[in-house]
């Protein structure tokens, strides 16, 4: 039997992917399966009335909030990837 996801579940899935977390991602945090969540992102792009027949898709505060955090939290990850290979580059120069 097929799972049924709600109509703000999908919304906040896709809202997560605008806000720059990748479809890899999301589908690891949700335990979702990578396609559904692409073709979700093709059925908000096709139409503005996906998923509610509401003209405007909208998040709640907490879910633009927790999108945001996520995506501060990524940019963070990255940003000390590259000083970690940063620090690992030049002490190897150091020798």
């Amino acid at each position: 039997m097929a799972k049924h996801y709600e109509a703000d579940f999908k919304l906040m899935i896709v809202n997560l992917l605008k806000s720059g977390q990748s479809v890899r991602q999301v589908s690891q945090d949700y335990g979702l399966n990578d396609n559904m969540i692409r073709r979700w992102r093709r059925e908000t792009l096709s139409t503005k009335e996906s998923f509610t027949g509401k003209s405007n898709i909208s998040l709640s505060p907490e879910q633009k909030e927790i999108a945001q955090l996520k995506a501060e939290l990524k940019e963070t990850k990255l940003e000390r990837d590259i000083l970690k290979k940063a620090v690992s580059i030049f002490s190897k120069s150091d020798n």
